[in-house]
């Protein structure tokens, strides 16, 4: 779990990343959300046979308003920023996500994150069955392991834009 993950890699430089994009976006006003995953302390509606989520009941990680579910202090949400809880990998999975997105009448997400792997891939193609334009800023991410990463963009390359932190901060259309 949150152990295991290489966010602070310095070769990557993921974090540092995924808050210059975030302060862009907060600079072009455009809607800010963020996803984190966690469970009540009793792990209500957790999935049982989910290998990706077994060692969270194991370790009794997780659990909402915990650190194991907050964001990082350098990427914490401001006043008015959205923050929606998900207990799958989907952050659409019995959300609220999708009608939020609707109603902020938002027709492109921009994703950063941890698990390239699960959670961006998952959010990627839930976005895209959404009929959403998704763009995954590749640098911005981290997976387990460099090739679980690498992997993982190369599937989701088949259905979203794949762009660096320093092409969204250029560009003029966001």
């Amino acid at each position: 779990m949150h152990e295991r993950v290489t966010i602070g890699k310095p070769a990557r430089a993921v974090l540092e990343r995924a808050g210059a994009a975030l302060e862009h976006a907060r600079a072009q006003q455009l809607p800010i959300i963020f996803v984190v995953v966690g469970f009540n302390a009793q792990y209500d509606g957790f999935p049982e046979h989910s290998r990706v989520f077994a060692p969270a009941r194991e370790h009794g990680v997780l659990k909402l308003d915990t650190w194991s579910t907050q964001v990082h202090a350098s990427l914490a949400p401001r006043e008015g920023e959205i923050v929606i809880a998900k207990s799958r990998v989907s952050p659409f999975y019995r959300t609220h996500l999708d009608a939020i997105l609707r109603d902020l009448g938002v027709q492109e997400v921009v994703l950063t994150g941890v698990s390239t792997e699960h959670v961006i891939l998952a959010t990627t193609l839930d976005a895209h069955d959404r009929d959403l334009a998704v763009t995954v800023l590749e640098d911005a991410c981290c997976a387990v392991s460099q090739e679980r990463h690498l992997a993982a963009i190369e599937r989701i390359s088949r259905t979203a834009d794949i762009r660096s932190t320093s092409d969204f901060l250029a560009s003029s259309m966001y």
